[in-house]
């Protein structure tokens, strides 16, 4: 298994850990990719895995730049435009270290 991969395992079981359920993984559209689509309540969450094994240059956190905020937001409206009605979303970042300690960052930017 790859280390990405196995970071959105670990990544989804420890949102599934919290209450989540797991609508789609590995979501992919001409826009982008979104790692793992859950259900918390009532809202849609798009969530964002990243995994580093070193911390310089920002770390994990810093990997969702602004650019890569934007194509998450486009692959999200192409997945939303296939439901029948619009929930209310947000987008999440696990962010894992090389000991693969998850940090769950909720609303981690807004749209």
């Amino acid at each position: 298994m790859k280390p990405g991969a196995q970071a959105e395992q670990l990544a989804a079981q420890f949102l599934q850990r919290q209450g989540l359920t797991l609508v789609e993984s590995n979501y992919r559209c001409r826009f982008g990719e979104i790692d793992l689509i859950l259900r918390d309540g009532d809202a849609l969450v798009f969530a964002e895995v990243r995994q580093r094994s070193r911390s310089d240059f920002g770390g994990a956190a810093a990997s969702i730049d602004r650019h890569k905020q934007q194509r998450l937001i486009l692959t999200a409206q192409h997945y939303l435009a296939s439901l029948p009605r619009i929930p209310s979303c947000r987008f999440d970042a696990l962010l894992l270290d090389s000991t693969a300690k998850v940090e769950w960052v909720k609303n981690a930017f807004e749209v």
